[in-house]
Parts: structure tokens; sequence; C-alpha cells
């Protein structure tokens, strides 16, 4: 299970889309378009994360899971929304802009996964129960120092299960990889 592997350019292109559409949001006009590689309008899925470049503070992050629309579409959208409806965070401001880090996060599709088969650095998690669902990144473990157990128990935390909800027959735990890339200049 491995995301679509981008290249340098891909990877370039789908950042200079993601900073387009964040800074035509925030400035109440359209996006410019970007030009794209062929493999971009393929269908993909996509997580936009941004962080402040100084201290590597969360400022925003959201993205999708499944593979309804073209990735450069898909990092567009996540983007804007990660920046304007991450409802934990106030939108940042026009001069914030130079100051965010954005890291996207292609993913693979999502599969059925067993507790003891999640390698932390390498899957990301999600779980469904009792109507709610949470996922974090495969990263996100890895800069917290999490081991596999304390990884589970806070992606039901995310999902505002309790610790340990994984654990439960009715638990339903899904893993993926993805490809982790991020900007290094404004």
């Amino acid at each position: 299970m491995k995301p679509p592997a981008l290249g340098p350019e891909e990877r370039a292109q789908l950042l200079a889309i993601a900073r387009e559409a964040i800074t035509a949001n925030l400035e109440g006009r359209p996006p410019r378009s970007v030009p794209l590689a062929p493999s971009l309008y393929e269908c993909g899925v996509a997580f936009v994360t941004l962080t402040q470049r100084s201290d590597g503070e969360l400022r925003g992050c959201i993205g999708y899971v499944e593979a309804v629309r073209p990735l450069a579409e898909a990092v567009a959208e996540a983007a804007r929304l990660a920046a304007t409806e991450d409802h934990r965070f106030e939108p940042p401001s026009r001069g914030e802009l130079p100051r965010l880090r954005i890291e996207i996060s292609v993913l693979t599709p999502l599969l059925p996964a067993r507790a003891e088969d999640v390698v932390v650095g390498v899957h990301g998690l999600m779980i469904r129960q009792a109507g709610r669902s949470g996922l974090l990144l495969p990263q996100v473990p890895v800069e917290h120092g999490w081991d596999r157990e304390t990884f589970l128990d806070h992606t039901c935390r995310k999902a505002g299960l309790p610790p340990g909800a994984w654990r439960l027959a009715d638990a339903e735990l899904l893993s993926f990889t993805a490809e982790v890339f991020g900007d290094s200049s404004p």
C-alpha cells in the first residue's frame, strides 16, 4: 500500500496550488491557474497541514479520505479549508501567510486494519464507531513520540471516543500510508 510517487515538479506544483488557494481566498479573488503535470488531474486523496514556521505550532489541518476529484483540486480545496474552516483556529491574516509552512500528505486508499499490524511512522489511522470517526496522519505519532497503543488511543480521542475504543468489536479501524512533503520557503 504505497501512495502514488510524485516527482519534484509535481510536489512543487501542488505546493504552489495550495499556497495560491489560501492567498486567493484571503484576498477575496479567484485563484490563478498553475500549470499542472498530467498526473495531477487524476483523482487523489490529500490532507493539507498548516503550521507556524517559527515554532511548528499547528494552524490548521483538513483533507479528504475519498478520491472524488483530481488531486490538484483536492489539494486546493483542502488548503483553503485548512486556512479558513478548521474551527480549532482563527483564520490566518494576509500578513501571517509568509510565516505559514504548508505540508501536503497524499494518501493511499483506506483499508481495514488490525491494531497489531499498525506500524508507527508508516501508517495513518482512522477509526469509526458509534457514528463517530477520527483520523490521524502517519507523521503525528512520530512527532509526539507515541508507541502503537498510544497512537490508537489518540485516534480514538480524535473521534471523540474514549481511549481503548479501538478494542471494541464494533470499532472499524482503517489504515493508510502517505507521501508527505512541505514547502521550505514562502
